[in-house]
C-alpha cells in the first residue's frame, strides 16, 4: 500500500494524545476520524493536538465506513478494547490496540482470531520494547552474552494519588481496568521481562490494596516466576510507593548482568568484556534520568509510540507481521491473570509455555 494511511482513533482521552503526536511525525499517515461518546472531548483533542479537523463519530461502526480509514487505533478503557477491535477487523481495517490487548486471555484471543480471519494486521502497544537501552539489552540476550540466564527482575514502584483513581469513572474498576498496578502500569515491565527471559511456566504471587480507597483492584503486587529455560524471576508492581521511582529491569546470567532504570543503563558487566560492552557503556554514559510516568501518567514521551507505530505502518506496507503483534500482546496478560489467580487461591499457577 503506497497511498497515505488514514487512522481512526477510538477514544479521545489522555493516551490518544500520544498516538496523535506519534502519527504527526510518521510520513504518509494522518488522523482522518475520531470516535468519542463526547463531542467536547473529541474537539478538545483536535484543538490541543493541532491535527486537521476531522469527522467525529459516536460509534466505531459508523467510523469504519468513513472515507480514507485504513486502520483503527483503540484507546478506550482496557476492558473495552475487544468490541471496537472486532468491529474494525470485520470491516477489513488494520488494528492497533493500546496495552493491554484486553483484560483476559480469551478476550485477547477473540481479537487475535478476528484479525487473523480478516487478514488484517494487529499490533499491541508496548513502546518500552522500542527504547534504545531495552533494544541493547535484547541484543545482548540474543547474542548469548549472559551465558545461561539465571534471574530476571523488574520493578515498577510507581505512585498514583487517590485523585487519579477518583477521576475518569473507570480507573480502579475490575470490569474496565481489569486489574491495578500489574495490569495497568507494570504490564510494560511484565512484557519486557517475558521478551528478555522467554515464556513462563509457573508463577506465585500476592496482591494487596494498601494506599488507596474505593478501588476494586490492587495497588501493590509481588510475584515469583519460573521460566521455561529454568531461570527464575521476580516482579514488583505498585501505585502505592510515594513519591514513585523509575521502572527497572535486570537480567542476570552465569556470564554477565545488566540493569536498566527507565532508559538509563546502570550496570553492564560481562565476562569476558568486549569492545561492544565498552561502546554500550559509552553510549549510555549520559543518563537520561527520565521518570517514565512514575508519579504522573502524563510525564511520558511519545517517542516509543512513534517508533512502534512507524513499525506498524511499515508492516502494513511490506505485508509482514508487526514486531509486537496480538500473540505477543497476550503473553503479558496471561501472566498477570495467572498472578491474580495465585493471589486469589494461594497456590502456584502453571502456565502453558510456548
Amino acid at each position: 500500500m503506497s497511498e497515505q494511511l488514514g487512522f481512526c482513533i477510538v477514544g479521545c482521552g489522555m493516551i490518544a494524545r500520544f498516538h496523535v503526536a506519534a502519527l504527526k511525525e510518521i510520513p504518509g499517515t494522518r488522523v482522518v476520524a475520531l470516535v468519542s461518546r463526547s463531542d467536547n472531548t473529541a474537539q478538545k483533542l483536535i484543538a490541543d493536538t493541532g491535527i486537521a479537523t476531522c469527522p467525529v463519530f459516536r460509534t466505531v461502526e459508523e467510523a469504519v465506513r468513513a472515507p480514507g480509514v485504513h486502520a483503527v487505533i483503540v484507546t478506550t478503557p482496557s476492558g473495552n478494547h475487544r468490541e471496537p477491535a472486532l468491529v474494525a477487523a470485520a470491516a477489513g481495517k488494520h488494528v492497533v490496540v493500546e496495552k493491554p490487548l484486553e483484560i483476559t486471555g480469551p478476550r485477547c484471543q477473540d481479537v487475535i482470531d478476528a484479525c487473523s480471519r480478516a487478514g488484517v494486521q494487529l499490533c499491541t502497544i508496548f513502546p518500552s520494547r522500542f527504547g534504545d537501552a531495552n533494544l541493547a539489552l535484547k541484543a545482548a540476550v540474543e547474542a548469548g552474552k549472559f551465558g545461561r540466564l539465571t534471574l530476571g527482575e523488574t520493578t515498577c514502584k510507581w505512585w498514583r494519588s487517590q485523585e487519579y483513581y477518583d477521576t475518569g469513572g473507570w480507573k480502579g474498576t475490575q470490569a474496565l481496568d481489569g486489574g491495578g498496578a500489574l495490569m495497568n502500569q507494570a504490564i510494560h515491565n511484565v512484557d519486557l521481562l517475558l521478551w528478555m527471559m522467554g515464556d513462563a511456566t509457573h508463577v506465585s504471587g500476592f496482591t494487596a490494596t494498601l494506599a488507596h480507597e474505593r478501588i476494586e483492584v490492587e495497588d501493590t503486587a509481588v510475584a515469583v516466576i519460573r521460566f521455561k529455560s529454568g531461570a527464575l524471576g521476580v516482579i514488583q508492581a505498585t501505585t502505592s510507593v510515594h513519591p514513585g521511582y523509575p521502572k527497572t529491569i535486570a537480567i542476570h546470567g552465569d556470564r554477565g548482568s545488566a540493569v536498566i532504570e527507565q532508559d538509563d543503563v546502570l550496570k553492564w558487566d560481562f565476562s569476558p568484556a568486549t569492545p561492544d560492552d565498552a561502546a554500550v557503556k559509552a553510549r549510555f554514559a549520559a543518563k537520561v534520568g527520565a521518570s517514565g510516568g512514575s508519579a504522573d501518567p502524563k510525564a511520558i514521551s511519545h517517542e516509543g509510540h512513534r517508533r512502534q507505530l512507524a513499525d506498524f505502518v511499515d508492516a502494513i506496507r511490506a505485508n509482514r507481521a508487526p514486531k509486537v503483534d496480538g500473540r505477543e500482546g497476550r503473553k503479558a496478560v496471561d501472566l498477570i491473570c495467572a498472578i491474580y489467580e495465585s493471589a486469589r487461591t494461594g497456590r502456584t499457577v502453571a502456565l502453558s509455555a510456548g
